[in-house]
C-alpha cells in the first residue's frame, strides 16, 4: 500500500523530491492531485514511511 507523504505545488518540485528520495534508495510514485491546478502527491510505501519521512524532513529544510 502507498502512502502520500507531500503535495508538489508543481511539477518541477514533485520531480527533484522524487530525484532526491529515488538517489536515497526509495521507492517514490508521483501522481497529479488535480489536472487543473497541477499539484502532484508524492507516494510511498507504507512500510517505509517512517525512514522516507526522516530523508524527507531533512530535504525540505533545505
Amino acid at each position: 500500500m502507498w502512502t502520500v507523504i507531500y503535495i508538489a505545488p508543481t511539477a518541477k518540485i514533485a520531480e527533484n523530491i522524487n530525484e532526491r528520495l529515488t538517489a536515497e534508495g526509495f521507492l517514490i510514485k508521483i501522481r497529479p492531485v488535480n489536472l487543473s491546478k497541477q499539484q502532484f502527491e508524492i507516494l510511498v510505501p507504507s512500510g517505509e514511511l517512517d525512514e522516507v519521512q526522516e530523508v524527507f524532513n531533512s530535504i525540505i529544510r533545505l
